[in-house]
This record gives C-alpha cells, sequence and structure tokens, in this order.
C-alpha cells in the first residue's frame, strides 16, 4: 500500500520546535506532578471516549508528561505517547511502569509529521499541546491520515474567545509566559481548520481552568522579568479584561477551555 509523502519539516517549525523541548524538558516531572494536568472533566471525556472503543490503538498527540495515556491506558489496546520532549517522554515511560500500564509506548517527534501508517489509529487524542504547534493545520491533516475509518480525534486546549480585546490579552500573557507559545485558537479557528483537514465535528464542550499564578508560571520557569510584565499587563487592561478572565489581586486567572471532539467526513 502507498502512503502520501509526510509533510517535510521546514526551518522555520525546526527553530520554533527547538523553543518547545528548551522550555517542556527540563519541566517534565513538573508536569507530571501538576493538579490543572493530571485531573480534570476533560481527562474523563477522554477516558469515557476510550471505554467505548475496546482494543482501540490510541494516540496520545503532544503527549506531556502522559495524563491521557494513563487515563485512557487501562480502557483500550495500546496507546502511543507521542511527544518533541526526549524528557517528557522518559517521565511517561518511567510513571507507565510504575502503575503497571504495560500498553503504553512512547515516540518521538513532531505533531506536523507523524511516523506511522496510514489508518493506524482508532482514537488521536489531544490535550493542552496544540497552542505549541507550528502548523495546526499541518497536524490536522496528519491526524486524518494516520485515523482509521470510523476513528475519532479529540482534542482540549486553551480556547480563545474570538473577541479582539480578549484574544490580544490572552495571546500576550500567554507568550510571556511561555516562549513556545504560538496560539489558542478561538472556536470558529478551530471549525475552519477541522473542515480544511476533512474533518466534521461530533461534539464541542467548553469549560474554564482556574490558575494559580505562582504555580502556573513556577511550572513553566517564567523569568522574573516576565512575571512582571504579566503583572503589569493584568492591571493595566480594561475592566472587562479582568472581569471575564477573573484577573485576582494575586494574578490568578482563569481561562476558556474547549474539547473538539471531530470525526472524518
Amino acid at each position: 500500500m502507498s502512503h502520501p509523502p509526510r509533510p517535510a519539516s521546514t526551518p522555520s517549525h525546526d527553530s520554533h520546535n527547538a523553543v518547545v523541548t528548551g522550555q517542556f524538558g527540563p519541566q517534565a516531572s513538573a508536569y507530571l506532578t501538576s493538579a490543572n494536568h493530571a485531573q480534570g472533566a476533560d481527562l474523563e471525556q477522554l477516558a469515557a471516549i476510550a471505554r467505548a472503543y475496546p482494543g482501540a490503538q490510541v494516540l496520545d498527540l503532544g503527549c506531556g508528561a502522559g495524563h491521557v495515556s494513563f487515563f485512557t491506558a487501562p480502557h483500550v489496546a495500546r496507546v502511543v505517547a507521542y511527544d518533541l520532549s526526549v524528557d517528557m517522554l522518559g517521565v511517561v515511560a518511567g510513571e507507565a511502569a510504575r502503575r503497571g500500564l504495560r500498553n503504553v509506548d512512547t515516540q518521538l517527534g513532531a505533531a506536523e509529521s507523524l511516523p506511522f501508517d496510514d489508518a493506524t489509529f482508532d482514537l488521536v487524542f489531544s490535550r493542552y499541546s496544540a497552542h505549541h504547534w507550528a502548523d495546526v493545520g499541518a497536524a490536522l491533516r496528519e491526524m486524518r491520515r494516520v485515523l482509521k475509518p470510523g476513528g475519532r480525534v479529540v482534542i482540549c486546549d486553551v480556547a480563545s474567545t474570538g473577541q479582539p480585546l480578549f484574544d490580544t490579552y490572552l495571546q500576550a500573557v500567554e507568550v510571556l509566559r511561555d516562549t513556545s507559545h504560538v496560539r489558542d485558537y478561538s472556536t470558529g479557528e478551530w471549525l475552519t481548520m477541522a473542515a480544511g483537514a476533512g474533518f466534521s465535528v461530533a461534539s464541542l464542550t467548553p469549560r474554564t481552568l482556574e490558575l494559580d499564578f505562582a504555580t502556573w508560571t513556577a511550572r513553566m520557569r517564567t523569568p522574573a522579568p516576565m512575571q512582571v510584565a504579566i503583572r503589569a499587563l493584568q492591571s493595566a487592561m480594561a475592566d472587562s479584561v479582568r472581569e471575564h478572565f477573573r484577573i485576582r489581586d494575586d494574578g490568578s486567572f482563569t481561562l476558556d477551555t474547549l474539547t473538539l471532539e471531530l470525526i472524518a467526513g
């Protein structure tokens, strides 16, 4: 069987991916113990979908410290935890072994160029990773390629409201906190990109995520000047921004998130 050529990496992608691995590699263990990443209604939703696919082959795309893999592995045949960071994959392998999850494998690589044959996976899951990808459209096309007929893609991520003022603030604080940030997309942007990759939407689930400022910045080792800039921006923004993001006196705040369930066609 012949397969279409996978997208080649580009210098700009490679440069950005180097930033991503530089940011996340040293903090791999912090993401394993992060309460924001280790629990949540979105993880429960992914586990419920996995239970409906007994015997499934699952790709955890941009797996980070592996929480999606750990939640879904007990319900399926195999999970491939896939990430750009060798350090993250080491954490996943170690924790999977500790938990006795022998059906979790790890694989190194970028979202835009998946080293798998066509129609390999029943489920492709990704959580809090897509906003780091250099080219989400290319990643979605790759997901479509490796998905089996009747399979599902589920993406959970921070979401922009699409309202210009809120969007400008959101992207600004995200990149100040973490220079590997690319973009938090709006629902409309996701729908456009998904349709362009050959997907239709099975469900959309908006949620919110409360973040403690000190924990949020410590997890990413945000430099002190960047933290000061975030706090200054929070104070300078319009009341509508502070109200929407529920910015508190200590800088803690709430983000919008979206879980997007996609099917081919």
